[in-house]
């Protein structure tokens, strides 16, 4: 895709110019402006609606933002990339429609792209507490926290919902690849930039609250659909079990343990050597994973902890084996889509 920019003026070289693309976001869009608003009244903000149906538009208009409406669904990837050419500032600040800036995020990613320089991509990650109080909401957003922050020096990617990075370097590289997959465009975007020379920096102060509002069936649903695009782009990228971020080694571990259980259940063994083995199978998972799940103890005492525990050790890796399995058939049906990455 090509991208105009609008020229850059002496006044506008140190200014942070946010991208937020939105979908359908009339539960979510208020609070995520109002927090950029709050964080600096002089922010400049653009939202690109993708053909919204919801009244999220009409919000939007209340606010003191730039609003392009799009034609046509052309995806979140698509949505960034148009929001980046109506941009004036020096550095763009990517987040979602469903997050919300703390106080000091905007100053903060100012500050460390203007210190890294161009060809220097920063991230931040979410709070561990969710803007809403769900207990799966919770359990995703420690989740996110602690898996995008275990490699702050050379992180795998850096996410779109608090990306940093100097307009001029977005620019040169092209932005966000929109004829992709409809998520992981943040994914494909680090790895491209990674390999033209460019520096993958992780700031952990780096912040957004995000608004997940998930129940048990939405948790396991984005779980699938996770696993599922992920793993036709790891297929492509030969990075199938690579520790990378949310898609990390102790997740990949879950997986393969709890299709061991279910081997060790359906298998004609004994009582005895049934309990043995996968008891052996559970404590190795609880080893491998004992950093998660002492976050998930952090958090919020015993009583979440445990659970999240359980619902990460039993339940959730049936979402992610299931989507590795239906991705491995996608990575086949999108093949020629996938060259090039």
């Amino acid at each position: 895709m090509h991208l105009e920019y609008p020229s850059q003026h002496t006044d506008t070289r140190a200014r942070l110019s946010v991208v937020v693309p939105n979908y359908n976001g009339a539960s979510t869009i208020a609070a995520c402006l109002e927090s950029l608003y709050a964080a600096d009244p002089e922010v400049e903000v653009v939202v690109v609606d993708d053909c919204s149906d919801d009244g999220s538009v009409d919000i939007i208009r209340e606010r003191p933002c730039t609003l392009v409406q799009l034609g046509r669904r052309s995806g979140a990837a698509a949505a960034r990339n148009i929001g980046a050419a109506h941009c004036s500032g020096a550095v763009l600040f990517f987040t979602d429609a469903d997050c919300q800036v703390l106080a000091d995020t905007l100053e903060r990613a100012r500050t460390a792209v203007l210190a890294a320089g161009e060809d220097v991509l920063i991230g931040g990650t979410y709070t561990e507490a969710p803007a809403d109080g769900r207990f799966f909401s919770w359990f995703q957003s420690v989740f996110v926290n602690y898996s995008e922050t275990k490699s702050v020096r050379e992180p795998d990617y850096i996410a779109t919902h608090a990306m940093a990075l100097s307009s001029a370097t977005f620019r040169r590289h092209g932005g966000f690849r929109d004829d992709f997959l409809p998520i992981l465009e943040d994914v494909e975007f680090s790895h491209r930039l990674r390999r033209r020379g460019c520096r993958l920096q992780m700031s952990p102060a780096l912040y957004v609250r995000h608004t997940f509002d998930f129940s048990l069936w939405r948790s396991i649903r984005n779980a699938y659909r996770k696993s599922l695009y992920w793993t036709a782009y790891s297929l492509r990228h030969k990075d199938l079990l690579a520790d990378s971020g949310t898609a990390s080694v102790e997740l990949k571990v879950n997986a393969m343990v709890w299709l061991l259980l279910v081997a060790v259940v359906c298998a004609p063994l004994g009582s005895a050597a049934s309990a043995l083995a996968g008891g052996a199978l559970v404590v190795t998972n609880i080893v491998v994973s004992r950093r998660l799940l002492g976050r998930y103890l952090a958090a919020r005492g015993w009583t979440f902890g445990v659970a999240a525990a359980l619902y990460y050790l039993f339940v959730y890796p049936a979402a992610v084996t299931s989507g590795i399995a239906g991705g491995l058939i996608l990575a086949w049906r999108l093949r020629a889509r996938l060259e090039g990455v």
